[in-house]
């Protein structure tokens, strides 16, 4: 192999390095992010079930900012919201 092929071979290899996703960039060394796989997984051991509903856009809104004010996340926020309303 000539020098040249050597070296587009090896550009080749650090691209594809580069493009996974979790790959490090500029030395980054961040965990990688756990796959939808896995994350089910957990979910489901958790107890967790996916539940999609249809809301009105201003009622997310509204969630996000309250959220964002209680530092949780918005399925946790959700969550509390809908065992209040199921007690009364």
């Amino acid at each position: 192999m000539k020098k040249t092929g050597l070296a587009k071979s090896d550009a080749k290899k650090l691209m594809g390095q580069m493009a996974q996703p979790g790959a490090a960039a500029f030395g980054n060394t961040a965990a990688p992010a756990v796959d939808r796989r896995e994350q089910r997984r957990l979910d489901q051991a958790a107890g967790l079930v996916p539940f999609a509903v249809k809301i009105n856009g201003e009622l997310v809104k509204q969630l996000q900012a309250r959220a964002a004010e209680q530092s949780v996340e918005i399925n946790e926020l959700v969550g509390q919201l809908l065992a209040k309303g199921l007690e009364a």
